[in-house]
């Protein structure tokens, strides 16, 4: 009798499954990486990171431009977020994430993650892969204050049911004792989108 009205009660007021919530690493193969560095140095990927330079400017002095630069400010955390639109689409979004990465390593980053955690949210489904950064902690001198650079660096694109949304870039400083003053952010900003990348 109890599995009647259990079945009626079921029906009645269905128990919400799990929210999906996966966190995996991945790697950018070869190949990709092959692309990825071909498209950094491409007249397209120069353009593109050059519009998102400026956008970013444009937006400090108070205009917007497309696509829409965020900036993002704390006292141990600096950054700014860019959305998607056009001239991007999905190839050349995928393609800056990398190359900032990319550049991280170039400026003597050492990755330490490569991530995509996807997440259900109400009716929809957000997907982040994150790239983060740390300095080079090898050959340190510890009797010396440890030099940061800039800090530590995370790097997400966020999509949305499978569709591109932004990217952030964010830089977050350490204010241990045992580190030296990070470099300036400005300065971080202009060796980002030094047009090496």
């Amino acid at each position: 009798m109890s599995s009647f009205i259990d079945d009626i009660l079921g029906k009645l007021f269905p128990k919400k499954s799990k929210p999906i919530n996966i966190k995996e690493n991945f790697k950018q193969t070869i190949i990709d990486q092959e692309e990825t560095d071909s498209w950094m140095i491409s007249e397209e990927g120069l353009t593109l990171n050059e519009l998102i330079a400026k956008n970013y400017h444009f937006k400090k002095s108070g205009i917007n431009s497309h696509p829409e630069v965020h900036i993002l400010n704390s006292p141990y955390a600096n950054g700014f977020a860019f959305s998607y639109d056009l001239p991007f689409n999905e190839k050349t979004f995928s393609h800056i994430f990398f190359a900032f990465g990319r550049r991280m390593l170039d400026l003597g980053y050492r990755r330490v993650s490569l991530d995509r955690k996807i997440e259900e949210i109400n009716d929809d489904v957000k997907t982040t892969e994150k790239q983060y950064f740390k300095p080079p902690l090898s050959n340190v001198d510890f009797t010396q204050k440890i030099d940061q650079l800039f800090g530590n660096v995370s790097i997400e694109k966020v999509s949305i049911n499978e569709k591109p949304s932004f990217i952030k870039v964010l830089v977050t400083v350490y204010s241990d004792h045992m580190y030296q003053k990070a470099r300036p952010f400005d300065q971080f900003i202009e060796e980002l989108f030094e047009k090496k990348l």
